[in-house]
């Protein structure tokens, strides 16, 4: 048996002074179809998340509430996953910065770096961001009016401290841009760093005194790892840096980091320098995700306390995603931030855009295909529709067409461009489905001619078919339902793209294995009013 490929994929840790936004979940669901496809395609896929909680805010936080700061993380640690698992992202590593592994991963990763010659100490004095935990400098601060555009005021601090040197890796960094063009995506991040990096790096301040909830360096007990330089070494820490060398040199480097734009300068400048500095290979890729934002406004988990209910429904607009899963689904969580939101820029969200994409897209398209094709068999047929075993679906759509539009999904797919994959789903198989079976009418036809619908309907299923191999990333569940209501020979876990155009050899004839209440399947998107 040929070995199989493997994936390593992360996204961005985070910070957990507060429950997750919708913003942190489009991230977490992108990685998750990425790391859905990639196991459906065949690759060995490890899956990494994690908290990012060695941060004056999070012990502020903890402060705040009057708990110890590490009993704080682990029961937010637990509200993370509750709502990562509503959205069923499938993580194989969750890891959190104040767990012993991390802090010992940490430790012997700095303490190489140090004895590489890359760390010096210094006195530090400059602009920094609370919310972004990290220093600004002079330009940076000066270019927003000494504000940051995500978090507004700028403090300046003055302390000692060790820099790691990372204006010695500036040229390297340049040649690494020039010789691997697909590291920083999409296009738009990659300009950004190029002009950043080509205007000069700074050595970076990488520690903190002082403070006794962190990590201590190891060749200075007085100063704690900056969170930065810590909190990146998460992603080694699931795959084991520093304990199981076999596991870490399988994974890494890794296939995929999945992050927001706002962070993209740590991840394309600061990390693949740090792991220079360490004798170690940068990650292939990192993809840098736009906003989700709010009626113009941008996200932020911070706001959520603080929104108040208005006295119209209607003007409510829930950025919590256990809220929202609760009115609509997880499923439907996944579709509207996938289809809605293009991953490589920004997106816009409203609660009234979301009922309506619902209702059209879910409801009325995928939804009633599926509930019609699946009532009409089991009146009409007794859930048996005889003499098709073998048969090849009529003219819906050629097979020619149906190996172009696959093979559009997955390029789509690979490249982080969710919503063109999901409109040439809707665009190329499902509304021409439709459009069919309005067409041919076989909810009138079983009453004149049997014969001719059966054939109708076994031309819409075998769509079903293809259509719920190709959703399998996108709504795990939904498409597992569909799937498994008809006796498709070829086992759902083993389904790939590609058996999407390659009609199955039936050994039986076409059955229906889907539960009915009322001689009706459960309605897979109930419409809402």
């Amino acid at each position: 048996m040929a070995e199989r490929k493997q994936f390593f994929l992360t996204t961005a840790i985070d910070y957990p002074n507060n429950r997750p936004h919708i913003g942190t979940a489009f991230e977490k669901i992108g990685a998750d179809v990425q790391a859905r496809y990639r196991r459906m395609e065949g690759f060995d896929v490890h899956f990494l998340m994690g908290n990012d909680e060695n941060t004056v805010k999070v012990s502020k936080r903890a402060e705040e509430l009057g708990q110890d700061v590490k009993a704080y993380c682990d029961d937010m640690a637990r509200q993370f996953r509750e709502v990562w698992d509503a959205l069923g992202i499938t993580y194989d590593e969750f890891v959190q910065t104040s767990e012993e592994r991390h802090h010992r991963c940490a430790r012997q990763f700095i303490q190489k770096v140090y004895d590489a010659g890359y760390i010096r100490k210094a006195n530090y004095e400059g602009w920094y961001c609370d919310g972004c935990e990290a220093f600004k400098t002079d330009t940076e601060a000066k270019e927003n009016n000494f504000t940051c555009p995500n978090h507004k005021e700028l403090t300046r601090r003055s302390e000692p401290c060790y820099f790691f040197e990372l204006s010695k890796f500036q040229e390297r960094l340049l040649k690494f841009y020039e010789e691997n063009p697909d590291f920083i995506q999409p296009e738009s991040r990659r300009n950004e760093m190029l002009s950043l990096v080509q205007g000069g790096l700074q050595d970076v301040n990488i520690t903190r005194n002082s403070q006794t909830w962190g990590i201590p360096v190891p060749f200075d007990p007085e100063f704690t790892i900056w969170v930065w330089f810590d909190a990146l070494l998460t992603y080694f820490t699931g795959i084991g840096y520093g304990t199981d060398e076999e596991k870490f040199k399988k994974w890494w480097p890794a296939e995929i980091h999945f992050i927001g734009k706002d962070i993209t300068r740590f991840h394309c400048a600061l990390w693949p320098s740090m792991l220079w500095a360490a004798g170690l290979e940068p990650p292939k890729v990192v993809f840098a995700h736009g906003f989700v934002y709010n009626k113009g406004q941008k996200v932020k988990k911070f706001e959520q306390d603080k929104q108040e209910k208005p006295k119209a429904p209607e003007e409510y607009e829930p950025t919590e995603p256990m809220e929202i899963i609760a009115k609509f689904g997880g499923e439907a969580f996944r579709y509207y931030f996938m289809r809605e939101c293009p991953y490589p820029g920004d997106g816009d969200y409203t609660w009234s855009r979301f009922k309506d994409v619902f209702n059209s897209e879910l409801a009325n398209n995928l939804g009633n295909l599926y509930s019609r094709c699946v009532t009409l068999i089991a009146k009409n047929y007794e859930g048996h529709l005889r003499e098709t075993a073998g048969r090849k679906p009529g003219v819906i759509y050629t097979e020619a067409d149906t190996q172009t539009t696959v093979q559009q999904v997955q390029k789509h797919i690979e490249a982080c461009q969710y919503n063109q994959a999901l409109e040439k789903i809707w665009r190329q198989i499902l509304d021409p489905a439709n459009r069919y079976a309005d067409k041919k009418e076989p909810w009138k036809l079983v009453k004149t001619d049997q014969e001719s619908a059966k054939h109708v309907l076994y031309d819409l299923v075998e769509t079903l078919r293809c259509v719920s191999i190709l959703l399998k990333p996108f709504l795990p569940k939904t498409a597992e339902t569909i799937y498994r209501s008809f006796n498709f020979p070829q086992p759902w876990e083993q389904v790939r793209c590609e058996d999407v155009w390659v009609h199955p050899t039936q050994v039986e004839d076409l059955r229906l294995l889907a539960a009915l209440e009322g001689g009706k399947p459960k309605p897979l998107f109930p419409r809402i009013s």
